[in-house]
């Protein structure tokens, strides 16, 4: 094994991902980043779509930079009978297979889970899907916004009669980081049992658990949350206030005793007790008053003093930042989470995993270019006569 897969708690496990857009490969980069050897299979010619979003990593497309560092890509077609041994003898060698391909595609390979857990009884099986198998949507194609669409969250994003989708792709990053616990956990049961697992993991299932307190109050409140844009349809005052300095701050309370110490911070002691706001369903009524009180106050005060006076009375605070800041974060860049990956192009900044044990090593793996590593494992587990 080469020195780029010999270090990690996942050295030594070998992943497959057939796997297009985010759900599956963000899954198996967090694989990577923990040192398991990840081959990313991919169409000859054009590969996964995200590296044609755009251009603006060295050449390389942001969504593809960010999801793909420290995995080998095999252009493998599939529909060759020499290329799909290929494929069949790197399953055979591979603990996880994670997949995310449309609805049947593993069945018309030849490589449905049925049939490669019965093959590879220690095989762990991922299949995301759009809506799971059986039921009136199996067929579906799915992406991001369509499953928060279904799913209810677009509903409970923006403001009443404007929905909005999150600017992230919830759906699939949830869906990415539920696979990818899903796999540490199989891994860690076959070390006891012996038995690889099959896995299926719909990004329905995986937004519909996220909307557990929304769906908890249309069961057994029947009413729907109302989107409140900057803020939680389920809590207040809870959100973005503009600041003397044409800034936007973000507080607000989450308990009776932070909306207590607010009251005082704001300088209206006098509502602290007031029956009207006494608990948190009572300030969810009293939502655009509240929201008037805390305006009030931030719009008198630069929002470095905002912070600094919430920060003294205990009050969680925010500032309204965009991606450029993030980017310049100094929490971030305090705390060392910045390293370089490697591109066809040159380094480019990623950021560290969030989630590392002390003393785990970080993987700096590279992006691939498309095919890199193709004629390296059609070597190791095709024919010799098979050539690029």
């Amino acid at each position: 094994m080469s020195e780029q897969y010999s270090s990690g708690p996942l050295a030594g496990i070998t992943v497959v991902g057939l796997e297009q857009a985010i759900s599956a490969p963000l899954c198996t980069r967090h694989l990577a980043d923990l040192g398991a050897r990840v081959i990313k299979v991919e169409q000859p010619g054009y590969g996964d779509s995200t590296r044609h979003y755009d251009t603006v990593v060295g050449g390389m497309s942001a969504h593809f930079t960010w999801l793909n560092h420290g995995k080998e890509s095999a252009a493998l077609d599939l529909k060759d009978p020499a290329d799909l041994d290929v494929l069949r003898n790197l399953l055979a060698a591979a603990d996880v297979l994670v997949s995310n391909l449309g609805p049947g595609a593993l069945d018309r390979l030849g490589l449905g889970v049925d049939t490669l857990s019965r093959d590879h009884p220690r095989l762990i099986i991922v299949d995301i899907s759009g809506y799971g198998k059986g039921g009136p949507q199996d067929h579906k194609r799915a992406y991001d916004l369509l499953i928060q669409a279904e799913a209810g969250s677009c509903s409970i994003t923006g403001t009443p009669g404007h929905p909005a989708k999150p600017g992230i792709p919830i759906a699939d990053i949830g869906t990415a980081l539920y696979a990818y616990s899903a796999v540490l956990a199989a891994l860690y049961d076959r070390e006891r049992t012996g038995r690889g697992a099959v896995i299926p993991l719909a990004m329905l299932d995986t937004v519909a658990e996220m909307m557990g307190f929304a769906l908890n109050q249309v069961l057994h409140a029947g009413t729907e949350p109302v989107p409140v844009g900057m803020g939680s349809p389920m809590i207040a005052p809870y959100g973005a206030y503009r600041t003397a300095d044409d800034q936007v701050a973000v507080l607000g309370t989450t308990s009776d005793r932070e909306w207590r110490r607010l009251a005082g911070l704001i300088g209206r002691p006098e509502v602290a007790d007031d029956p009207r706001y006494a608990h948190n369903d009572d300030r969810v009524r009293c939502r655009a008053e509240l929201d008037e009180m805390v305006g009030q106050w931030c719009a008198t005060r630069s929002l470095a003093d905002v912070q600094a006076e919430a920060d003294a009375a205990g009050i969680g605070n925010a500032r309204l930042n965009g991606v450029a800041e993030l980017a310049v974060h100094p929490q971030l860049g305090a705390r060392d989470r910045w390293r370089a990956v490697g591109t066809p192009s040159g380094p480019a900044p990623a950021l560290v995993p969030p989630a590392l044990a002390i003393g785990w090593p970080v993987r700096h793996g590279s992006v691939p270019a498309l095919g890199a590593d193709t004629a390296a494992i059609r070597t190791e587990f095709g024919t010799a006569a098979h050539t690029t």
